[in-house]
């Protein structure tokens, strides 16, 4: 039989489903033999049962299910009107005698607080503190019924109803329960977090305290004193001016009161005191298995724990198996892909990764998943003194926060602590490394790179049909092994390819930099020299587009028709609109040779071109309505002109000067292998993204015969495994359903969390500030493409999602080749990740748009249809007016 009250001596988490996260907290402490004050719950059953005897909630529930969390007037409205109800509705005469029987078996003449408890509040995933309403001092039977009813009625205030709707909760689902709990008069009370809140440092034990009830912090009406230990050490002591508290009044309910002024600076806690703390807040860590935020008060010097829950907040970190310091940098930032990623992504990575592992089929261990995105430990390499010094130079063409972060860590005093001994480069390391050095130094100074482009393709292409046959040459876990092998197999194939071109690519980038700003003192023609270089298949790509949308605006039915279109019906739909016969070949052949591409397509199981057509459909129709025909082949030869003329004025300069005669033949050169080599830079990532292509349309062949056996529900349903799992799943053809779910469940959470660029294995995330003085109204970043423009903000989130005219400006999380097809209608480019040489910024100068890249929460500050100044030379966006949403 369901009970409605529970005494916290009886409840462990089992019985979350009956009292809720807070009430199942506190029952596990006391169990557990914590200083918990005494009292009981009245359970979720008394709250059902309270509940169904009203004959309108259902119908209340209904209204409220219809309503999105951004209509807040009619949410707080409808809040509003049922929290009315439930206050109108008269407590059974079971569930009013078992709380009476309660509080007078907990003592009648006692004082107590009363708190909700709700069966989706304080769990790991889901802290919804503050959601619900607390009541302190209540006095007699009276009080503490109307204190019941009150909590059961806040389940519906407006924060709670938007709350539950943007973590995913029905509200069907969400029920509550009351703590009832023994009041404790605190001399001082406050908050403790097991974890640095600010920084995630596990070590760091942070303690807020004030005089008072802690209700005084909980609300923010005081400041704290704020005290940090680690290692049962004082690490920081901040005393505040503590002006007010609150206290309890004897007719029950609390007051504000002032604080002596004489005592308005004295420290809340002793350094003991603080200490004491921290060991019991390590100690309820330990119970509960994670880091957790816990109420505490400090009554006659004894500690009491009010409640507990945990730091949902806090980034996950990757398991380590030392006790070492560790530098995680992400791997999804580089990549312009921070979206989480499904376990089948994951392990698809980390077998490509060619380092840290046993055997070919092995995933790296130096590539470690946390919170679905996937982070490169980089500790080994900072052992290395010549590692240490390059790595946050190399890092920031990559992304210029996370070379500052690199850096950050490497000169921190947690670090050079525990760095012992360095370890020195053997010289067979280094004699792998000499002939790629000595063929890039031979590109550099004489050798004829005119057909290095052709090369590579042919190289592309062979390794795609030599790796396709191999693919469908077995089946099962052959072909499982099959996969394993090609992946670990691809990057030292594709490195040893590139190298020699890349390598000379970006050498004589730098080259050309430093010796313009030695010789002429500025690097004024910089910017132009990359513009509209030949081979590179992602602006090649871009250009095929462009074809295409010229094709398709002699149709206008087809045009109307892809506005439109869904992807399940596409081709029949294409082929019967006017018109529509005539381009599906031109379709087809750009999805023959494009069709594998799309957003965030690193990871294997996220839709390609070819299976969601509708992904890149809008870029056409913008293209339609915004550039004239051809305008995107002529806008790539002025960019090849441009370069021309920026390399004549270079050399025009550069004979004025002493030597120049030789100096501009040197810089001739120089320019001539850089414009030569630098199209191969998104080669490498084409030949893998097409080799990823190749390995799900595999994948995806053996997941169909698992659902044909009844073994899977759906082929995606191998989106959540790991290969050496589908292998596994193949051979013995029996799987682990919950597994499926739970993963789901994770992926679901990890969607929500931002990663990080860096952090350590005691979880501290790693920020670095910008380079240059930020004027009030902007934002920094780093200036990857020169020049200044002022323009319309154009917010776009998702690239299905494109809506751009010509001349807006492109603010985005991040760009990836998919998204090459928008820089002709693109202003400027302002995006959250990214470095020098990354895809946004690459792209930016071959089009000659200004671009600051790594502009930290700029979609989320920048608003949609704001006029926005992005300034390429110094790293600065400038927010010029108000967003206008819907332009």
């Amino acid at each position: 039989m369901e009970k409605y009250v529970l005494y916290f001596a009886e409840i462990d988490k089992s019985h979350l489903p009956n009292v809720g996260g807070k009430g199942a907290n506190l029952g596990e402490m006391t169990q557990a033999g914590f200083p918990v004050p005494p009292g009981f719950c009245v359970t979720t059953w008394a709250y059902r049962t309270f509940t169904q005897t009203s004959q309108e909630m259902a119908e209340l529930l209904d209204l409220l299910d219809a309503l999105p969390p951004n209509q807040l007037d009619a949410i707080s409205t409808l809040g509003k009107r049922i929290r009315d109800h439930l206050q109108s509705l008269v407590i059974p005469e079971t569930v009013k005698a078992a709380i009476l029987d309660a509080w007078r078996k907990s003592g009648a003449d006692q004082e107590y607080a009363v708190r909700s408890s709700a069966t989706a509040e304080d769990l790991p995933t889901a802290s919804f503190a503050g959601q619900q309403e607390t009541y302190l001092n209540v006095q007699g039977s009276e009080q503490l019924l109307q204190a019941v009813r009150n909590c059961w009625a806040s389940l519906f205030t407006d924060r709670s109803i938007v709350y539950r709707v943007q973590n995913g909760f029905d509200h069907r689902s969400v029920f509550l329960s009351v703590v009832v709990q023994r009041m404790v008069f605190p001399q001082v009370a406050g908050i403790m977090f097991t974890a640095d809140p600010v920084t995630g440092n596990r070590k760091i034990v942070s303690i807020d305290a004030s005089f008072g009830l802690g209700e005084a912090l909980v609300s923010g009406i005081v400041s704290a004193d704020l005290y940090q230990v680690r290692s049962d050490r004082l690490i920081k002591k901040q005393i505040a001016r503590k002006a007010l508290a609150i206290y309890a009044k004897a007719e029950g309910g609390t007051a504000q009161e002032e604080i002596r002024e004489e005592m308005q600076t004295t420290p809340a806690l002793t350094e003991e005191q603080a200490l004491e703390l921290a060991r019991m807040g390590r100690r309820i860590e330990e119970h509960f298995g994670s880091p957790q935020d816990i109420e505490w008060c400090l009554a006659d010097n004894e500690i009491f724990i009010l409640q507990s829950r945990p730091i949902t907040t806090l980034y996950p970190v990757p398991p380590v198996s030392d006790d070492k310091l560790h530098l995680f940098l992400s791997f999804g930032h580089p990549q312009m892909m921070t979206e989480a990623i499904k376990p089948l992504g994951i392990s698809v990575l980390r077998t490509l990764a060619p380092v840290g592992k046993d055997s070919p089929q092995a995933e790296s261990r130096f590539l470690l998943e946390a919170g679905g995105r996937l982070y490169f430990d980089i500790t080994q390499l900072l052992e290395y003194p010549q590692v240490r010094q390059r790595l946050p130079e190399i890092a920031r063409n990559v992304d210029e926060l996370l070379g500052k972060a690199v850096q950050t860590f490497s000169e921190s005093a947690e670090f050079q602590a525990e760095r012992h001994i360095d370890k020195k480069l053997k010289f067979a390391q280094v004699k792998k490394v000499i002939p790629k050095v000595l063929a890039i130094l031979r590109n550099i100074l004489y050798r004829n790179n005119d057909k290095a482009i052709d090369e590579m393709n042919r190289f592309i292409t062979n390794q795609i049909q030599e790796n396709r046959q191999r693919l469908q040459e077995v089946s099962g876990p052959a072909r499982m092994t099959q996969i394993q092998n090609t992946l670990s197999t691809l990057m030292p194939t594709v490195f040893l390819k590139i190298i020699q071109y890349l390598g000379s690519a970006i050498v004589t980038y730098k080259l050309i930099e430093s010796l313009s700003q030695k010789w002429l003192g500025d690097t004024t023609e910089l910017g132009s020299i990359s513009k509209s270089p030949p081979g590179n298949v992602t602006t090649e790509m871009g250009l095929a587009l462009g074809d295409l949308a010229d094709a398709v605006r002699e149709h206008p039915a087809v045009s109307e028709y892809l506005a439109q279109a869904a992807d399940a019906t596409f081709w029949d739909g294409l082929r019967a609109v006017p018109g529509g016969e005539k381009v599906t070949p031109l379709f087809q052949k750009f999805m023959e040779r494009y069709g594998m591409r799309g957003t965030g397509e690193i990871d294997v199981t996220r839709p390609r071109w070819r299976e969601a057509l509708t992904q890149w459909l809008p870029i056409i129709v913008s293209h339609i309505k915004n550039t004239p025909p051809g305008q995107h082949r002529l806008a790539f030869l002025a960019g090849k002109e441009e370069a021309e003329r920026a390399a004549i004025r270079l050399f025009e300069r550069l004979r004025q000067t002493p030597w120049g005669f030789f100096k501009a033949r040197l810089m001739q050169r120089l320019i001539k292998v850089h414009r030569s080599l630098i199209g191969l830079r998104e080669s490498p990532k084409y030949l893998i993204v097409q080799h990823l292509d190749l390995i799900k349309q595999a994948l995806l062949q053996e997941a169909a015969l698992l659902v044909k056996a009844a073994i899977l529900d759906h082929p995606e349903d191998i989106y959540w495994l790991s290969l050496t799992e589908i292998k596994a799943l193949i051979e013995t053809q029996r799987l682990d359903r919950s597994v499926i779910t739970s993963r789901r469940e994770k992926f679901q959470h990890d969607e929500l969390l931002t990663p990080p660029r860096a952090f350590t294995s005691e979880g501290e995330i790693i920020s670095a500030k910008p380079r240059v003085h930020v004027p009030p109204g902007a934002l920094a970043g780093s200036p990857v493409s020169a020049g200044t423009v002022e323009g319309r903000a154009r917010v776009i989130l998702k690239l299905e999602d494109a809506r751009m005219d010509k001349g807006d400006i492109l603010v985005a999380p991040y760009t990836d080749p998919a998204w090459t097809p928008l820089f002709p209608l693109a202003a400027g480019l302002v995006t959250e990740v990214g470095g020098l040489m990354t895809h946004g910024s690459v792209v930016a100068r071959e089009y000659g748009i200004p671009a600051v890249v790594g502009v930290e929460h700029a979609t989320l500050t920048i608003k949609d249809g704001q006029k926005i100044r992005v300034d390429g030379t110094q790293g600065i966006v400038t927010l010029l007016e108000a967003g206008e949403l819907g332009l």
